[in-house]
């Protein structure tokens, strides 16, 4: 019942728990692989910041202020595209409350969790008076290794799957632990397990496209490119941007494997994929902006003070700011 295979790889897991208990305490394999995504973003990006001589301490600042607003975040943006679910019909306001508030039975969003990263980000540089491309290029390199770990969280949790094949990749579950677990006919009803999947079933499990082990691995992808990439930029919001592409190009792509994705109320639009061209249609437009301003002004810097969490001096030209000069960094500054 516990088990998860790869038939036509040959592997067979034999018990795949979701969770473990501490003192009486269940507590979920999903969220202790999300907790290890955080500290994993974090030591990369301290380790950049290290690298380019900025204060590896503000970011450990800037973890603490965005963790409960990236979880809320990412609750909130799962929960605006399942309302029909969380405000049902004849409900109370403390059902439904508990309902939002009830993390453990799952529903987080990832680009819920990185809009509210990115907006912490902007009034933690705000308020620290640094340069906030220069820290969203820092924290985005480890931000697809978290990803891809969050993903990971899916297989113990056996969901974020995609239609039935018989691939190469095809991943059997059991049909009997979601019966166990009182989640089948929900399933079936919401279309995530389709009648197609249940009447292709071997042995008592149902085959599928593991959707969420192809993010992962292409997020694994896009952050070994993004170290390397990060030696050679060229301005301040390069990372950043490819980051974007990159996630928005692949989400795309393999979103539309998935018999789960948010939908735009009643609409055939998966919210996911909309938004997921958005980002990469934006990334390609802002790259093309910024490294206009870089071939046009080349390497300058117009701030006087703290631009990358330490103090530098003032460096500029009589007749214009955008004069070409050189910092620490080498890098083009923000606008």
């Amino acid at each position: 019942m516990n088990s998860i295979d790869f038939p036509n790889l040959g592997i067979h897991f034999n018990n795949v728990p979701s969770g473990f208990t501490v003192f009486g305490f269940e507590i979920k394999l999903y969220a202790v692989v999300i907790a290890c995504g955080f500290l994993a973003a974090f030591w990369i990006a301290s380790n950049e910041a290290k690298r380019t001589g900025q204060d590896q301490e503000m970011y450990l600042d800037y973890l603490l202020f965005m963790l409960i607003p990236s979880i809320l975040g990412a609750r909130l943006y799962y929960v605006l595209f399942n309302l029909d679910y969380y405000f049902e019909s004849g409900l109370s306001f403390g059902q439904i409350l508990g309902r939002v508030l009830n993390l453990r039975q799952g529903g987080l969003a990832i680009y819920g969790g990185v809009i509210g990263g990115v907006i912490v980000c902007l009034i933690f540089s705000k308020v620290r008076k640094v340069s906030f491309f220069t820290m969203l290029d820092t924290i985005m390199i480890g931000v697809p290794l978290a990803q891809a770990m969050g993903r990971l969280g899916n297989f113990f949790n056996r969901e974020a799957f995609g239609t039935y094949t018989n691939s190469l990749l095809t991943m059997a579950i059991p049909v009997e632990y979601y019966e166990n677990h009182g989640s089948l006919a929900g399933l079936v009803r919401e279309g995530i397990i389709t009648e197609e999947m249940l009447a292709n079933t071997v042995d008592g499990s149902i085959w599928v496209h593991p959707t969420f082990l192809y993010e992962a691995l292409w997020n694994l992808a896009l952050f070994a490119f993004l170290m390397v990439w990060t030696r050679r930029k060229r301005f301040r919001g390069e990372t950043f941007a490819i980051y974007l592409f990159g996630y928005g190009v692949g989400r795309f792509l393999i979103e539309s494997l998935r018999t789960d994705p948010l939908m735009i109320g009643n609409t055939n639009l998966r919210v996911s994929q909309v938004l997921a061209l958005v980002l990469a249609i934006g990334s390609v437009i802002f790259y093309i902006y910024r490294d206009v301003e870089y071939r046009r002004y080349g390497k300058y810097v117009i701030e006087v003070g703290n631009v990358a969490g330490k103090k530098e001096s003032k460096k500029h030209t009589e007749t214009d700011d955008r004069t070409e000069t050189k910092n620490h960094t080498g890098e083009s500054e923000d606008k």
